[in-house]
């Protein structure tokens, strides 16, 4: 769970004016980014932001464990967004089978090459989170609410089913997929962005095209249960299994080392709102929460406009 909620209760708690309206940003800046990863759309973000908060207030004063808190915020805006949400141009029209988002020989090949050149290594650190952000917007639906929900917003498996209402062996599942699907969306929008910088490089050449998935049969396994592995979940003998044949397999090293890049970059992109917009909105929010608690700022608080 992000630290910024564990923060945002913490000041509700101490029903301050000034604890209030901290608390209030940081539960915005939570609901746009959320809105954000999710649906990519600034204004539909701003309008999910206000609705959300807006209606939520009632709810904030009786909450005052982080993680009811967390788990309530994030049911309330997936379901807005669900709402609201509007289809994305490149989405693709199925899910993917295991095997097909498995890295076939090609592009093996090509792992290999970057883990020696780090072709990322010359983009820019803005570059790399728009790639990311429009990867993530280019995975199924049902697989992105859970990657955003685990590895951006850093929510745990079982906190995650709660707000989608799934087993926590489903979410696992979903994640699994979802984190080979931004991987795989990942390496071929790098593959367009590094051809564009450098029309006449054959690094990557044929980045769309495929072969044949001819990978033994312990590589295959490894990729079934690579997320069980790099969250720690897996059995202490399978882990030590797992480990013992990705030190052995140069190309699984590159899989492994470029899956747990995504992961992590996943875990630090930051959407933050306009803050002219988010200002004005966190003085009515709240002004209308100290209301509810019978309580009022000394100081006159300008109107939204």
């Amino acid at each position: 769970m992000r630290p910024e909620l564990v923060q945002a209760a913490e000041l509700l708690r101490r029903a301050t004016p000034e604890a209030v309206e901290q608390a209030i940003g940081l539960l915005q800046n939570t609901v746009y980014s959320f809105s954000m990863k999710v649906c990519g759309h600034p204004e539909d973000a701003e309008d999910n932001m206000q609705e959300v908060l807006y209606r939520s207030l009632r709810h904030l004063v009786k909450i005052h464990d982080p993680q009811a808190l967390a788990v309530w915020l994030y049911t309330v805006t997936r379901n807005r967004c669900w709402r609201t949400r509007r289809k994305a141009a490149n989405a693709p029209a199925h899910n993917y089978s295991l095997d097909e988002l498995l890295p076939d020989d090609a592009e093996l090949g090509r792992l290999l090459q970057d883990a020696a050149d780090d072709p990322e290594a010359t983009l820019l650190h803005s570059e790399r989170d728009d790639l990311l952000h429009q990867a993530v917007l280019r995975i199924p639906a049902q697989l992105r609410i859970v990657l955003v929900l685990h590895d951006m917003e850093e929510l745990s498996s079982e906190q995650v089913a709660q707000v989608l209402d799934l087993k926590p062996g489903t979410v696992r599942v979903r994640l699994h997929r979802a984190r080979l699907s931004v991987r795989r969306e990942i390496d071929q929008l790098t593959a367009r962005t590094c051809e564009k910088k450098d029309s006449g490089s054959k690094a990557r050449a044929g980045s769309a095209k495929t072969s044949k998935r001819n990978r033994p049969a312990e590589c295959r396994e490894l990729f079934a249960n690579l997320s069980e592995y790099l969250d720690d979940r897996a059995e202490p003998a399978t882990c030590e299994q797992m480990r013992t044949h990705i030190e052995s397999c140069p190309a699984c090293v590159a899989f492994v080392r470029e899956l747990r890049s995504a992961i992590d970059r996943c875990r630090s992109i930051e959407m933050p709102c306009d803050a002219s917009v988010s200002s004005r909105l966190r003085v009515l929010l709240s002004q209308e929460y100290l209301r509810m608690m019978g309580m009022s700022r000394p100081e006159k608080m300008p109107a939204l406009l």
